[in-house]
């Protein structure tokens, strides 16, 4: 998860635009979404980073494919929340380690 994050914070994949999503507001929403999602309180806190580790790698592919400016910030979260609970709704999803994006943060 270290290496994902730090392909993240410093945009080291893709091809990158001028005007990029803010990463720390991005890194609260994306926190927001998935409590809100989950219905989290306190559950198991490792399970929580790798949850949040997917869906940022998830949120910044879909910012990537779709060539977004920081004014579609809120359609991307958006994609990525769908893209999301399509994944954790599968019926062999017994795990996070399950998730087809599970293997985004080993690229």
């Amino acid at each position: 998860m270290k290496a994902s994050f730090h392909r993240l914070l410093f945009k080291q994949e893709g091809n990158r635009a001028v005007w990029e999503y803010p990463f720390a507001v991005a890194g609260i929403n994306v926190t927001f979404m998935l409590i809100r999602m989950l219905d989290l309180s306190s559950e198991d806190e490792e399970a929580f980073d790798v949850l949040y580790s997917i869906a940022f790698e998830m949120m910044d592919a879909q910012w990537l494919a779709m060539r977004a400016s920081y004014m579609e910030f809120n359609e991307v979260l958006q994609v990525t929340r769908t893209q999301l609970e399509r994944e954790l709704s599968l019926e062999d999803i017994h795990r996070i380690q399950d998730l087809p994006a599970y293997n985004l943060l080993y690229q």
